[in-house]
Parts: C-alpha cells; sequence; structure tokens
C-alpha cells in the first residue's frame, strides 16, 4: 500500500471511529434527556406522555443514526464491499423511515396542540349569549 493510500486509510478510520463515538454518546446523551422527561411525565400524568417520550427519544434515534450514517460513508469510501455497502444501504433505510414517520408524528402532535392551544369560537360565542 502506497503512503497516501495507507495515510488516507488511517484517517478514514480515524474519522469513522469519532462518529460512532458521537453517535454512541448521542444515544446516551438521549436515554439521559428521555430519562428525565419520563419522570416528570410519570408525576403529571398527562395523555400525551407516551407520545411525547417517543418524540424525544426518537429524535435522539434519528440524530444518532445520521452520524452512524456517516461513519459509514467514510468507512465505505475507502474499503468498499459488498458487506460495507449493504450495511451502508440498510442503515441509510432505517434512518430514512425513522425520520419520514418520526416528521409524521410531530407534525400531528404540533396540529393537536394548536387546535388545543387555540381559543373556541363556539364557546366565545356562548359566553357572549350571541
Amino acid at each position: 500500500m502506497e503512503p497516501a493510500t495507507h495515510a488516507l486509510a488511517t484517517l478514514a478510520e480515524a474519522l469513522k471511529l469519532l462518529l460512532e463515538a458521537i453517535a454512541l454518546a448521542t444515544v446516551a446523551v438521549g436515554l439521559a434527556d428521555s430519562g428525565r422527561l419520563a419522570f416528570r411525565l410519570l408525576r403529571e400524568r398527562p395523555a400525551s406522555a407516551f407520545t411525547d417520550l417517543r418524540i424525544r427519544f426518537g429524535s435522539w434515534l434519528a440524530i444518532a443514526l445520521e452520524f452512524q450514517l456517516g461513519a459509514d460513508i467514510v468507512a465505505t469510501t475507502v474499503r468498499p464491499s459488498a458487506q460495507a455497502l449493504l450495511q451502508l444501504g440498510l442503515v441509510a433505510l432505517i434512518r430514512t423511515f425513522l425520520n419520514f414517520f418520526l416528521g409524521r408524528e410531530l407534525a400531528e402532535q404540533a396540529r393537536l396542540r394548536r387546535e388545543l392551544a387555540a381559543p373556541d369560537p363556539s364557546a366565545a360565542t356562548a359566553r357572549d349569549g350571541s
């Protein structure tokens, strides 16, 4: 292996390791953040507790998958094997599905919260005697 190729492979391996460490740290931070939310939700017991918790932790997992995908891309560029390409495709597919459904759920929750926060025009009419 020529020196430039060896240096590039070493750099790619270090970058891959860094991205994987960031992905792992992201999951750990997401777990801690979601755990704090879970304890608060257990005390308050809102109806949307489970959904709020899923959205919070799912968001952290989506971010971690982005870093993991970056690590897989780096690894694949240096030594593109069939297994590495398959793994890259699988991570990209999982990330895409997770982001799609998470985005849909976030939009639905935002819509429900807007509806709950908006004043009910029929209630105002009844109060005014109109």
